[in-house]
């Protein structure tokens, strides 16, 4: 048969398919959300996410010296403190349990890049994202906490900050309050995307921040909506966000396609608890291969092209990387 073109060519053997691969992951682009809690000696398994733990500041350098061998060099602190109160004052503590995890592992792990999660969610007795005004967030009082929330992370040593809150206004009170406090290199990465989804289901287990009553679709976004998270995206940028953040992955590639059009900043996709734990449980029945769902979800999310990927699989994916099985 007279055929000029053959696309099956360019697929002939595995050294040719990885040379002319569109796609391409890097170890350096990956973040493992890490949790850490008050106590001494704790490292405990999270019932809905098998294979993650919740560290004490003591333990967890175990799971940092893991990661970097692996050749994960950047960490997200996600704090689940023990007291709890109406304005989440452990968010900000100079004492808080993030910032305690900051200023360890700054000095034991000099190499390791320092991320916070910048929300109240896990510090409030109600579970919600910001200061109450009856059973409504109040944005802009909620701002200020945000504000010096991130300022106590850049203290502490963080070298960015991700507020996830989806407060308005939010990006521009924590540039302000870090750019007059010294912190104009800090860069802020904004959950800016960030949809009201069933796939956070487990994390709200596993930082006991489930909302005491009623829900967060008067702040996180619509999962209906498209051209409202276009909106927010160009919203933070123009506010003074470094990296727009999608959220979930998974089910929102169409939003990290969109938004990656739309910026001329860095773009993320955070893979949620929910993501995990499904892969986790297939793979436990036996219904599909971990590994490779891990490494085609990888390969999906900066194929729809994210350069930031945010998993509690950094680990493994780092490993295949280096055994060739992705990249």
């Amino acid at each position: 048969m007279d055929m000029k073109i053959r696309p099956r060519r360019l697929r002939s053997g595995e050294l040719l398919r990885k040379m002319v691969r569109e796609t391409r992951v890097d170890a350096s682009s990956l973040i493992y959300p890490i949790f850490v809690k008050e106590g001494v000696g704790i490292v405990e398994e999270i019932p809905t996410m098998p294979g993650q733990f919740r560290y004490s500041v003591d333990t967890m350098g175990e799971k940092l010296v893991s990661l970097q061998n692996a050749g994960v060099s950047s960490v997200m602190f996600f704090g689940i403190p023990d007291h709890k109160d109406e304005v989440g004052s452990g968010a900000y503590a100079e004492d808080g349990i993030v910032q305690k995890a900051l200023r360890r592992a700054r000095e034991e792990f000099p190499g390791m890049y320092l991320i916070t999660d910048v929300c109240m969610c896990e510090y409030t007795s109600h579970g919600h994202c910001g200061v109450l005004c009856g059973h409504d967030v109040n944005n802009d009082e909620t701002l200020k906490l945000l504000a010096k929330t991130a300022l106590s992370h850049a203290q502490a040593g963080a070298d960015m900050v991700a507020p996830s809150d989806m407060m308005d206004g939010r990006v521009a009170a924590i540039r302000a309050e870090l750019d007059a406090n010294g912190y104009l290199n800090v860069p802020i990465m904004s959950y800016a995307v960030k949809y009201a989804s069933a796939f956070y289901g487990p994390f709200r287990d596993a930082a006991g921040s489930a909302p005491s009553f009623g829900d967060r679709k008067s702040y996180q976004m619509d999962y209906h909506n498209s051209r409202e998270g276009i909106k927010e995206a160009l919203l933070d940028v123009e506010e003074g966000a470094d990296i727009i953040m999608v959220k979930p992955a998974m089910s929102y590639l169409d939003m990290v396609t969109k938004i990656r059009e739309a910026v001329k900043v860095p773009v993320a996709a955070y893979s949620v608890s929910g993501e995990y734990s499904m892969i986790k449980a297939g793979a436990a029945l036996g219904y599909i291969d971990e590994e490779k769902i891990i490494c085609e979800t990888a390969a999906s999310a900066y194929r729809a092209g994210c350069d930031i990927y945010l998993t509690y699989y950094a680990e493994e994916i780092a490993w295949y990387i280096k055994e060739g099985k992705i990249g």
